[in-house]
């Protein structure tokens, strides 16, 4: 099988899972503190992905000075587009507990919602293309890092969505159309980067480890200490202590 194609089925099967999330919390009303919890782990998962997978990887490409370029430039550019669609109305848009406006309550939050979904998305997908550069066969880390995020983020934004009175057909076409993107950003990381230099390949991986932290920052983080309380911490440390086993038992 042709890598190109690898990457996008990786890609797609990474996305998947926030089908996966979707569909859990638009079928079933799962207490908030469970959602909560399941974000924080998830959060614990990229934190240590982004750590010991991307950056680590990265500095070894590219050098120090790509890899802060890269890694500040990703944040900067997250927060940026962040701001602007949370003024339009997508600032909850991973929160279950009745935080996301209808679009009643502010025209044009729908469409700000879905953008912030595939934004939030986008550099984790590259980053699964990408990883096949090096040594032609796809970070697992990475595939397993980001399917074990997109399942709690699905989950929390799909309840919100629920709540806000979105149809059906709104909260599974976002993530639907979110996950087949995933698979194209994910072919398109390969594509577009393997003829580039190594440094320039550092230099994106480290871009995308950048806005996905922001990410967290802004939006996983402050549903899952919303929802979890006092067992945030914990519940962060077991999913980057998950990630970190599976990171040095696949190196």
């Amino acid at each position: 099988m042709p890598l190109w194609l690898q990457a996008g089925l990786w890609g797609l099967l990474a996305g998947s899972a926030l089908l996966v999330g979707a569909a859990a919390g638009y079928a079933f009303r799962l207490p908030t503190r469970l959602i909560a919890s399941v974000m924080a782990f998830g959060a614990g998962v990229l934190i240590s992905a982004l750590s010991f997978d991307l950056m680590d990887e990265a500095f070894h490409q590219g050098g120090f000075t790509p890899t802060a370029l890269g890694f500040v430039a990703g944040a900067s550019l997250y927060s940026a587009a962040n701001v602007a669609l949370s003024r339009r109305g997508a600032k909850h848009r991973k929160r279950s507990g009745g935080k996301q406006p209808s679009e009643a309550e502010h025209g044009g939050s729908g469409m700000a919602i879905a953008v912030g979904a595939l934004l939030d998305g986008i550099p984790e997908s590259i980053v699964i293309g990408v990883s096949l550069i090096a040594g032609g066969a796809v970070s697992l880390v990475a595939v397993v890092a980001v399917f074990l995020s997109n399942v709690p983020e699905g989950l929390s934004s799909a309840a919100g969505m629920k709540q806000a009175g979105r149809s059906r057909g709104y909260v599974f076409g976002v993530w639907g159309g979110i996950a087949l993107i995933s698979g194209l950003a994910s072919l398109l990381g390969y594509v577009v980067f393997r003829g580039f230099d190594p440094s320039v390949v550092a230099g994106t991986t480290a871009v995308a480890a950048g806005a996905i932290l922001a990410m967290l920052a802004d939006t996983m983080m402050p549903e899952a200490t919303e929802g979890a309380h006092e067992l945030t911490g914990l519940i962060t440390v077991a999913g980057f202590l998950a990630a970190f086993m599976l990171t040095k038992l696949g190196g």
